[in-house]
């Protein structure tokens, strides 16, 4: 791995950043579902999961507002959010929604999946 490939303002305490991303998988006889989860890019602990029928940005929110409510965040703190490309994410219902709760939104680039190394394993 060359120090490029490294972030350059890693986190240095919880709550700073959080990576959100759908794991999809096919349930036998009963078709996709899909895994919304929120994880916490310093200490790698998942604060909410939820399995959903689809991948929508109101997955996204239950899936965010079950993180803030596990958090341990005081008021007026907020994580930044790393996601990736996906519809959902960059849906303007997300937008809105994130907008209103004061956390701030960062896209990884697209074919890089190294960005979001830690939510992807």
């Amino acid at each position: 791995m060359e120090a490029a490939d490294h972030f350059y303002n890693p986190t240095t305490a919880p709550n700073q950043l959080w990576q959100t991303d759908f794991t999809y998988f096919k349930i036998k006889h009963w078709g996709w579902y899909y895994l919304s989860t929120v994880l916490d890019d310093y200490s790698r602990y998942i604060l909410a999961w939820e399995l959903c029928p689809g991948m929508q940005a109101v997955d996204v929110e239950r899936t965010v507002q079950a993180a803030l409510r596990a958090s341990s965040l005081k008021a007026g703190q907020r994580p930044r959010i790393l996601s990736d490309n996906d519809s959902a994410y960059v849906s303007r219902y997300l937008k809105e929604y994130l907008k209103g709760e004061g956390i701030d939104h960062v896209r990884s680039t697209p074919f890089h999946p190294m960005t979001q190394g830690k939510i992807e394993r």
